[in-house]
């Protein structure tokens, strides 16, 4: 498969974009473990101090961030292998697998 030089720069920015998207969403997902740690240390049943609001919604986050990594990970696998996003490509109207 062959493409236009701006095709090819349009992917590439496409790529760039996504690898500093996962880059971000890299480090969120970093802070939100490392909250996780600090407040399961902190808690302590004896005296009462819980804190599973925060750890869950942490947590929560994290898978989300995952899943954002995840999708910008599948995107670029997919722009480098030639698949196209547009209306009618390969993709169209379903999830690959």
């Amino acid at each position: 498969m062959s493409s236009s030089p701006e095709n090819s720069a349009s992917e590439s920015e496409t790529i760039a974009l996504c690898e500093s998207e996962i880059a971000s969403f890299t480090a969120q997902r970093d802070d939100c473990v490392r909250r996780v740690r600090e407040l399961m240390a902190a808690e302590d049943m004896a005296k009462g101090i819980f804190h599973s609001e925060e750890i869950f919604l942490l947590q929560r986050d994290k898978l989300r961030l995952e899943v954002e990594i995840q999708f910008r990970t599948n995107k670029i696998n997919r722009i480098r292998k030639g698949y196209s996003d547009e209306a009618g490509g390969p993709d169209a109207g379903g999830l690959l697998f």
